[in-house]
Protein backbone atom coordinates (compact mmCIF):
# COMPACT_ATOMS: atom_id res chain seq x y z
CA UNK A 1 0.00 0.00 0.00
CA UNK A 2 2.59 2.40 1.17
CA UNK A 3 5.90 1.65 -0.31
CA UNK A 4 8.95 4.29 -0.47
CA UNK A 5 11.89 3.70 -2.75
CA UNK A 6 15.30 5.22 -2.07
CA UNK A 7 14.32 8.31 -0.07
CA UNK A 8 16.21 10.80 0.57
CA UNK A 9 15.55 13.65 3.05
CA UNK A 10 18.00 16.60 4.07
CA UNK A 11 17.12 19.43 6.40
CA UNK A 12 19.00 22.76 4.90
CA UNK A 13 22.28 20.67 4.02
CA UNK A 14 22.09 18.44 6.67
CA UNK A 15 21.17 14.63 5.43
CA UNK A 16 18.55 13.49 7.55
CA UNK A 17 16.93 10.29 5.49
CA UNK A 18 19.29 8.11 3.86
CA UNK A 19 18.12 5.54 0.92
CA UNK A 20 14.95 4.65 2.66
CA UNK A 21 13.25 1.43 1.06
CA UNK A 22 9.92 0.23 2.85
CA UNK A 23 6.50 -1.20 2.24
CA UNK A 24 3.56 -0.75 4.54
CA UNK A 25 0.66 -3.41 3.59
CA UNK A 26 -3.11 -2.56 4.38
CA UNK A 27 -3.66 -3.95 8.12
CA UNK A 28 -0.37 -3.73 9.48
CA UNK A 29 0.87 -2.58 12.51
CA UNK A 30 3.96 -1.27 12.34
CA UNK A 31 6.63 0.09 15.32
CA UNK A 32 9.51 2.48 13.76
CA UNK A 33 11.81 2.82 16.58
CA UNK A 34 14.79 5.10 16.90
CA UNK A 35 16.69 7.20 19.60
CA UNK A 36 15.96 10.50 19.54
CA UNK A 37 17.45 12.23 16.36
CA UNK A 38 17.23 8.92 14.61
CA UNK A 39 15.08 10.57 11.55
CA UNK A 40 11.76 9.02 12.69
CA UNK A 41 10.23 12.32 12.45
CA UNK A 42 11.43 13.19 9.25
CA UNK A 43 10.36 9.89 7.98
CA UNK A 44 6.60 10.95 8.66
CA UNK A 45 7.04 14.53 7.79
CA UNK A 46 8.35 13.74 4.19
CA UNK A 47 5.79 10.96 4.23
CA UNK A 48 2.82 13.77 4.47
CA UNK A 49 5.24 15.95 2.15
CA UNK A 50 6.65 18.31 4.53
CA UNK A 51 9.94 18.17 3.55
CA UNK A 52 12.03 17.96 0.15
CA UNK A 53 12.58 14.93 -0.70
CA UNK A 54 14.50 12.22 -3.55
CA UNK A 55 13.45 8.70 -4.72
CA UNK A 56 9.75 7.80 -4.91
CA UNK A 57 6.88 7.19 -2.69
CA UNK A 58 3.38 5.66 -3.58
CA UNK A 59 0.49 4.96 -2.09
CA UNK A 60 -2.64 2.92 -3.05
CA UNK A 61 -1.30 3.37 -6.21
CA UNK A 62 -0.82 7.07 -6.33
CA UNK A 63 2.34 7.88 -6.49
CA UNK A 64 3.05 11.07 -4.48
CA UNK A 65 6.45 12.19 -4.36
CA UNK A 66 5.40 15.39 -5.85
CA UNK A 67 2.32 15.36 -4.41
CA UNK A 68 1.08 18.98 -2.28
CA UNK A 69 0.61 18.07 1.01
CA UNK A 70 -2.91 19.17 1.25
CA UNK A 71 -3.65 16.30 -1.73
CA UNK A 72 -2.54 13.57 1.00
CA UNK A 73 -4.57 13.23 3.73
CA UNK A 74 -7.60 13.10 0.75
CA UNK A 75 -5.46 9.87 0.16
CA UNK A 76 -6.78 8.13 3.37
CA UNK A 77 -3.53 8.87 5.24
CA UNK A 78 -4.42 11.07 9.07
CA UNK A 79 -0.94 12.08 10.92
CA UNK A 80 -0.98 13.01 14.26
CA UNK A 81 2.09 14.70 15.02
CA UNK A 82 4.80 14.78 18.57
CA UNK A 83 3.28 18.19 19.15
CA UNK A 84 -0.34 17.77 18.73
CA UNK A 85 -0.84 20.67 17.13
CA UNK A 86 -4.41 21.36 18.19
CA UNK A 87 -5.73 24.89 17.70
CA UNK A 88 -6.31 26.33 21.27
CA UNK A 89 -9.31 28.42 20.97
CA UNK A 90 -11.13 25.52 18.98
CA UNK A 91 -13.54 23.41 20.68
CA UNK A 92 -12.23 19.36 20.90
CA UNK A 93 -14.72 18.53 18.18
CA UNK A 94 -13.83 21.44 16.06
CA UNK A 95 -10.82 20.26 16.18
CA UNK A 96 -11.41 16.89 15.00
CA UNK A 97 -13.93 18.07 12.59
CA UNK A 98 -11.23 20.28 10.80
CA UNK A 99 -9.85 17.85 8.48
CA UNK A 100 -13.34 16.75 7.39
CA UNK A 101 -14.12 20.56 6.39
CA UNK A 102 -10.67 20.77 4.76
CA UNK A 103 -11.46 17.74 2.60
CA UNK A 104 -14.81 18.54 1.96
CA UNK A 105 -16.80 15.58 3.56
CA UNK A 106 -20.19 15.73 3.09
CA UNK A 107 -22.54 15.95 6.07
CA UNK A 108 -23.23 12.04 6.05
CA UNK A 109 -20.10 11.01 5.53
CA UNK A 110 -18.66 13.30 8.22
CA UNK A 111 -20.56 12.06 10.98
CA UNK A 112 -20.43 8.83 10.18
CA UNK A 113 -16.35 8.98 10.20
CA UNK A 114 -16.86 11.36 13.62
CA UNK A 115 -19.09 8.53 15.31
CA UNK A 116 -16.50 5.98 14.31
CA UNK A 117 -14.18 8.43 16.60
CA UNK A 118 -16.13 8.74 19.39
CA UNK A 119 -16.94 4.68 19.60
CA UNK A 120 -13.25 4.55 19.55
CA UNK A 121 -12.19 6.92 21.74
CA UNK A 122 -15.33 8.32 24.15
CA UNK A 123 -14.19 10.24 26.34
CA UNK A 124 -13.58 12.59 23.31
CA UNK A 125 -17.35 13.04 22.96
CA UNK A 126 -17.55 13.82 26.93
CA UNK A 127 -15.13 16.91 25.81
CA UNK A 128 -16.19 17.71 22.68
CA UNK A 129 -17.40 21.14 23.79
CA UNK A 130 -14.50 22.16 25.83
CA UNK A 131 -11.59 24.27 24.54
CA UNK A 132 -8.82 22.44 23.00
CA UNK A 133 -6.55 25.13 25.03
CA UNK A 134 -8.08 24.08 28.33
CA UNK A 135 -7.09 20.05 27.89
CA UNK A 136 -4.37 18.48 29.70
CA UNK A 137 -1.12 17.27 27.24
CA UNK A 138 -2.50 13.86 27.57
CA UNK A 139 -5.86 14.86 26.37
CA UNK A 140 -4.28 16.65 23.75
CA UNK A 141 -2.73 13.64 22.55
CA UNK A 142 -6.15 11.68 22.30
CA UNK A 143 -7.80 14.86 20.50
CA UNK A 144 -4.67 14.85 17.73
CA UNK A 145 -5.55 10.78 17.61
CA UNK A 146 -9.74 11.63 17.08
CA UNK A 147 -8.48 14.41 14.56
CA UNK A 148 -5.89 11.83 12.47
CA UNK A 149 -9.12 9.01 12.45
CA UNK A 150 -11.33 11.49 10.80
CA UNK A 151 -9.01 11.36 7.24
CA UNK A 152 -6.75 8.34 7.80
CA UNK A 153 -8.94 5.38 6.61
CA UNK A 154 -6.18 3.36 5.40
CA UNK A 155 -3.20 4.44 6.96
CA UNK A 156 -2.49 6.20 10.52
CA UNK A 157 0.85 7.39 11.45
CA UNK A 158 1.34 8.24 15.00
CA UNK A 159 4.48 10.86 16.19
CA UNK A 160 5.77 9.44 19.83
CA UNK A 161 2.39 8.89 20.96
CA UNK A 162 3.36 7.65 24.22
CA UNK A 163 5.65 10.69 25.01
CA UNK A 164 4.97 12.40 28.35
CA UNK A 165 1.51 10.02 29.24
CA UNK A 166 1.00 9.30 32.76
CA UNK A 167 1.26 5.38 33.25
CA UNK A 168 -2.70 5.61 33.38
CA UNK A 169 -3.13 7.77 30.01
CA UNK A 170 -0.69 5.52 28.46
CA UNK A 171 -2.71 2.80 29.19
CA UNK A 172 -5.45 4.32 28.32
CA UNK A 173 -4.14 5.68 24.73
CA UNK A 174 -3.06 1.66 24.01
CA UNK A 175 -6.87 0.63 24.59
CA UNK A 176 -7.73 2.95 22.24
CA UNK A 177 -5.58 1.40 19.28
CA UNK A 178 -6.39 -1.66 20.42
CA UNK A 179 -9.79 -0.52 19.73
CA UNK A 180 -9.38 0.97 16.65
CA UNK A 181 -7.51 -2.41 15.65
CA UNK A 182 -10.40 -3.85 16.57
CA UNK A 183 -13.18 -1.88 14.96
CA UNK A 184 -10.95 -2.20 11.57
CA UNK A 185 -8.56 -4.37 10.14
CA UNK A 186 -8.15 -3.00 7.34
CA UNK A 187 -6.04 0.37 8.78
CA UNK A 188 -2.88 0.61 8.85
CA UNK A 189 -0.92 1.85 11.45
CA UNK A 190 3.03 3.40 12.37
CA UNK A 191 3.98 4.25 15.55
CA UNK A 192 7.47 5.83 16.16
CA UNK A 193 8.47 5.73 19.68
CA UNK A 194 12.31 5.71 21.21
CA UNK A 195 11.72 2.87 23.69
CA UNK A 196 10.65 -0.51 22.44
CA UNK A 197 9.19 -2.06 25.42
CA UNK A 198 5.96 0.07 25.14
CA UNK A 199 4.96 -1.61 21.91
CA UNK A 200 5.93 -4.99 22.05
CA UNK A 201 3.50 -6.99 22.02
CA UNK A 202 0.98 -4.70 20.37
CA UNK A 203 2.96 -4.22 16.78
CA UNK A 204 3.24 -6.86 13.99
CA UNK A 205 6.40 -5.62 12.85
CA UNK A 206 9.19 -3.62 13.88
CA UNK A 207 11.45 -1.27 12.37
CA UNK A 208 14.10 0.23 13.47
CA UNK A 209 15.87 3.87 12.16
CA UNK A 210 19.24 4.58 13.14
CA UNK A 211 21.50 7.66 11.34
CA UNK A 212 18.67 7.69 8.91
CA UNK A 213 18.51 4.69 7.56
CA UNK A 214 15.66 2.00 8.52
CA UNK A 215 16.02 -1.43 9.01
CA UNK A 216 14.29 -4.57 10.73
CA UNK A 217 15.28 -5.95 14.10
CA UNK A 218 16.67 -4.49 17.36
CA UNK A 219 18.57 -1.35 18.11
CA UNK A 220 21.90 -1.85 18.56
CA UNK A 221 22.05 -1.39 22.18
CA UNK A 222 19.38 -3.62 22.91
CA UNK A 223 21.24 -6.44 21.05
CA UNK A 224 23.28 -9.21 23.11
Amino acid sequence: MLELKNVDARIGIIPILRGINLTIEAGETVALIGRNGAGKTTLLRSIMGFTTVTGSMSFAGTEMTSLIPARRPGLGIGYAPEDRRLFSPFTVEENILLPAQVARLDAAETKRRIDRVYDILPELREMAGRPAGNVSGGQGKMVALGRALMLGTKLVMLDEPFQGLAPALALRYADALKALRDADRTVALVITESNPSLLRGFAGRTLVIERGEVSEGVLEHERT
